[in-house]
């Protein structure tokens, strides 16, 4: 026993170790997370309260769609019915019978004490046109709620990615405002060592000072523009407003590609946008309501059978020698309308009417579409054009900043001089930074306009290969 203690110590020593990692996860389960875009959209999807709401309707579409198949399967009922007599029940019979005139009438019981009745009936529709216009009406009702499902889908999609560019951008604003106030921090002790070996003046020191303080008031706004963004972000994603999380992500430009002509991306959005395909479907719809509105006009045919069992019997009988006859009868009913008051047609007539609003709504979709595509295009392009431009002005107003600054420090350049370098330095920057912020908004709403949804995440497993 003596030689397994210390088998049995260094088994404990090594338990313990290997544990820590576990025990101080556990101890800070709701540690900052890092968040990447995809990771945003990802979690999004799963949390989202209005995707959930789309998802229920969705469901809820599936159970009206097996409503409506009762009409055309077979109906099955089964009745039981038991009576207790309190008084029997009589019928009065003339006494021409029983060698009377038949001026007298003999009261003759014709009720038992108690009396039962079992019935099981059978109804199964043979031909109704309405419901089969149902039916087909409903299946098209089903991939209108896939489309309205995928139409909630990219808006969510659409609104995560912008509540992050909004979250980013922010972000880097409070980083250009703490670098423009870290080189006024630095410009204000060069000037003060300036001072002391008499190279520049008192009121360069104070304007130094003031450049430093005028920054200080929005920094609290870019840091509270973080703040509000960030619960957006959070809001949007569907996730805790106290969550802590870190975005990885940063403004930069993507490799999507997108048409060159407004031709070529108002058809792929004519091919792809979920709300056109929905309202196309509502209009196969309404087609079927027209035809089940006409069908109210011919004959409906159903089958039917019935199983009856029924007993009676008096007080002084026993249950079990009480007999239970059985019955059973089967039949066709056809039931044909010959004048409905011109119900039926003005029924046929307001489903026509519905389905030319439809066709109506259709066509304007489609225009409103093509504006949409050529708007998001447009500001696509204009967006492109003003980061090319931007991105040559930054290292330009870089070069003037440094010259200005070393101007200044050789006692060759004014204080004026180097106030506007630092403020076209800011101005430069931060245009570049709104630009490449417009850019990705630009694209993220031409993605909705052209119904490019991305939300199918490609799983892959060890191998690498898609699954």
């Amino acid at each position: 026993m003596k030689r397994l203690r210390p088998i049995l110590l260094l088994i404990v020593v090594q338990c313990v170790f290997l544990n820590v990692p576990l025990l101080v996860h556990a101890a800070n389960p709701s540690g900052t997370s890092s968040l990447t875009l995809d990771d945003a959209v990802r979690i999004g999807l799963d949390r989202s309260r209005t995707l959930e709401v789309a998802r229920l309707e969705r469901d809820l579409t599936g159970q009206k769609i097996r409503e409506t198949w009762s009409e055309v399967l077979p109906q099955i009922s089964s009745d039981f019915t038991y009576t207790r007599s309190l008084k029997p029940s009589v019928l009065f019979f003339p006494d021409v019978f029983s060698g009377g005139n038949s001026n007298a009438f003999i009261p003759l019981v014709i009720s038992a004490d108690n009396a039962a009745t079992a019935t099981i009936n059978v109804r199964q529709a043979l031909f109704n046109g309405s419901a089969f216009a149902g039916i087909k009406a409903a299946s098209i009702v089903r991939k209108m709620s896939e489309e309205a499902y995928r139409n909630a889908e990219a808006s969510v999609i659409a609104d995560i990615k912008m509540s992050y560019f909004d979250a980013l951008i922010s972000r880097d604003q409070l980083k250009l405002i703490e670098q423009s106030i870290a080189r006024w921090e630095q410009s204000r002790k060069d000037t003060k060592a300036m001072f002391r070996q008499g190279v520049a003046a008192d009121i360069d020191t104070l304007k130094a000072y003031l450049s430093v303080e005028n920054l200080r008031p929005d920094r609290l706004q870019a840091e509270n523009r973080v703040a509000t963004t960030m619960t957006k972000l959070k809001n949007a994603m569907g996730i805790p407003a106290d969550s802590s999380i870190v975005l990885s992500g940063k403004l930069e430009l993507s490799s999507v590609t997108y048409p060159q002509d407004i031709a070529t991306a108002y058809r792929e959005a004519i091919e792809s946008r979920p709300d056109l395909r929905q309202i196309d479907f509502q209009v196969q719809a309404e087609g079927e309501k027209v035809s089940a509105a006409r069908a109210e006009r011919y004959p409906v045919i159903s089958a039917f059978g019935q199983f009856e069992s029924q007993t009676a019997f008096n007080d002084n009988v026993k249950t079990t020698d009480s007999r239970w006859p059985v019955s059973a009868a089967v039949g066709l009913q056809v039931s044909l309308p010959i004048f409905t008051g011109y119900r039926t047609s003005a029924q046929v007539e307001q489903a026509k009417i519905v389905q030319m609003q439809t066709r109506t709504k259709v066509d304007d979709l489609k225009a409103n579409i093509r504006a949409e595509v050529e708007i998001r295009i447009l500001n696509f392009r204009e967006s492109q054009k003003r980061i090319e431009v931007q991105s040559k002005t930054i290292s330009v107003a870089e070069r003037s900043y440094n010259i200005s600054l070393l101007r200044f420090k050789e006692g060759i350049g004014s204080r004026l001089e180097l106030t506007d370098a630092e403020l076209q330095l800011n101005k430069a920057k931060t245009n570049y930074l709104q630009a490449v912020y417009d850019y990705l908004v630009a694209s993220v709403q031409l993605d909705k306009a052209l119904g490019r949804s991305q939300s199918l995440l490609v799983k892959k497993d060890n191998s690498g290969k898609s699954r």
